[in-house]
C-alpha cells in the first residue's frame, strides 16, 4: 500500500528543482501506480521547469519502476501487481512526474515491460528516446525497414547528434534494420559510436562535414534523424542529402533549409494518449491511442531481440536531491554520451 505523501523533486519559484514533500498522486482509470526505482534526466526537464510560471509541479518524464496498484478500466492481462516497467509521463506539468517515489502512469500508453537483463538504471532512459526514436524511424522515414524485418541492401542514413540518447536508439535501430549507419558526434565519441553500430563518424564541428557526408555517400543520401534540431543542424544535414534533397525527421520544429528537403516533426508526447494544450497542441483520438499500443509492442519486441544496448548511464549520487545539480551540468553542456540518471533510494532522508 502506496503512503500518502512522498518525496519529489518539483519546480520551485525560480524555476529550480527543490526537494519537497507533496501528496502521492491518485489513481484513476486506466491508470497504474508505480513505485519508482530509477529516473532519467532529458533536456526538455530542465528546460519544462523555466517556462512553468506555477510552481509545485513535479518534474521529470523517464522511469522505471514497479506497479503498486492497477486502477479501474484497465483491461486484464495488460499490467500485474509487481511488474517491473518502464516508460515516460508528462513531467512539470502537475504531480505526475517521474522525479518522485510514486508516479501514475498509463496503463497502455507510453509504458512497456522493462527487457530482461536491463537494470532499473538503465531501463530509466528508455522512455523518451526510444519511443521517438520508434516515431521517427517508421512514422517520419516511413520507407525503411525495421530490425524485424531488416534490409539485405544496405541504404544510407545520417543520425545527427549520434551521441544524443535518441541518436544511441536510433544508431542501434538502424544498424539492426540492415541500414548504412553514418553518425555526426564530437571526436571523444567516435569509438563508442561505432561500437554501437554506427558504420562512419563525423565530427559535427568539421566545416565541411556536410559536404564531406555527401562526398562519401556519393550523393545517395535520401534519409536523416536530427536528433538536435537547432543551430547548426537543420544546414549540415541538408547539405548532406543528395543533390535531389530527402526526408529529415526532426525533434524540434524548423523550416525545410532548401527545396527537395523533406522535414517530418517527431514528437513522443503523441504516445501518452492524452490531450495536450501548451506549446505542443496534441488531440487524443482512438485512432492515436491504437498507435501508441501498436508502437509500444514494436519496441518492446525489439527490445526483446537483445540486441539493443543502455548508453552508458552517470548517476548522481544523492538521488532526489541531486536533480537541480543534475541540470546546471546539463546546462553547462557537460553531458555527452551520457544519460544522467538517479536512484530514488540515493534520496537522503529517504525511508526504506
Amino acid at each position: 500500500m502506496a503512503p500518502i505523501k512522498q518525496q519529489a523533486s518539483v519546480v520551485g519559484e525560480n524555476g529550480t528543482a527543490v526537494l519537497a514533500e507533496v501528496d502521492v498522486p491518485k489513481l484513476g482509470p486506466g491508470q497504474i501506480l508505480v513505485k519508482v526505482v530509477a529516473a532519467a534526466q532529458n533536456p526538455s526537464d530542465w528546460k519544462a521547469a523555466q517556462s512553468i510560471t506555477a510552481h509545485g509541479a513535479t518534474i521529470g518524464l523517464d522511469y522505471a519502476g514497479i506497479v503498486e496498484e492497477i486502477g479501474s478500466d484497465v483491461p486484464a492481462g495488460v499490467r500485474y501487481l509487481g511488474e517491473k516497467v518502464c516508460g515516460f509521463v508528462r513531467g512539470a506539468a502537475g504531480a505526475h512526474g517521474a522525479f518522485a517515489e510514486y508516479l501514475v502512469a498509463s496503463a497502455q500508453y507510453a509504458t512497456i515491460p522493462i527487457p530482461n537483463g536491463w537494470s532499473f538504471e538503465d531501463a530509466a532512459q528508455i522512455g523518451v528516446a526510444a519511443f521517438t526514436t520508434v516515431q521517427a524511424m517508421t512514422e517520419s522515414l516511413t520507407d525503411l525497414p525495421t530490425p524485424l524485418a531488416p534490409a539485405t541492401t544496405p541504404t544510407p542514413l545520417l543520425v545527427y547528434g549520434g551521441s544524443s540518447s535518441v541518436g544511441f536508439y536510433t544508431i542501434q535501430w538502424a544498424k539492426l534494420a540492415g541500414l548504412h549507419v553514418i553518425a555526426t558526434a564530437s571526436k571523444h565519441n567516435h569509438d563508442i559510436l561505432k561500437r554501437y553500430g554506427a558504420d562512419e563518424v563525423y565530427d559535427y564541428r568539421d566545416p565541411d562535414v556536410g559536404a564531406k557526408i555527401r562526398a562519401a555517400t556519393q550523393g545517395r543520401l535520401r534519409h536523416a534523424v536530427d536528433t538536435i534540431s537547432e543551430a547548426q543542424s537543420p544546414r549540415i544535414v541538408s547539405e548532406a542529402l543528395s543533390e535531389e534533397g530527402g526526408t529529415v525527421a526532426q525533434i524540434l520544429r524548423y523550416d525545410s533549409p532548401r527545396p527537395g528537403v523533406e522535414v517530418k516533426f517527431s514528437l513522443a508526447y503523441y504516445f501518452l494518449g492524452q490531450d495536450m494544450v501548451g506549446k505542443y497542441v496534441i488531440k487524443a483520438t482512438p485512432e492515436t491511442r491504437a498507435n501508441s499500443i501498436k508502437q509500444g509492442k514494436l519496441l518492446s519486441d525489439i527490445l526483446a531481440l537483445g540486441k539493443i544496448r543502455p548508453m552508458p548511464t552517470l548517476i548522481f549520487p544523492k538521488g532526489l536531491a541531486s536533480v537541480q545539480e543534475g541540470f546546471e551540468f546539463m546546462k553547462a553542456g557537460k553531458v555527452s554520451g551520457q544519460k544522467i540518471t538517479y536512484r530514488i533510494a540515493d534520496t537522503p532522508g529517504l525511508k526504506a
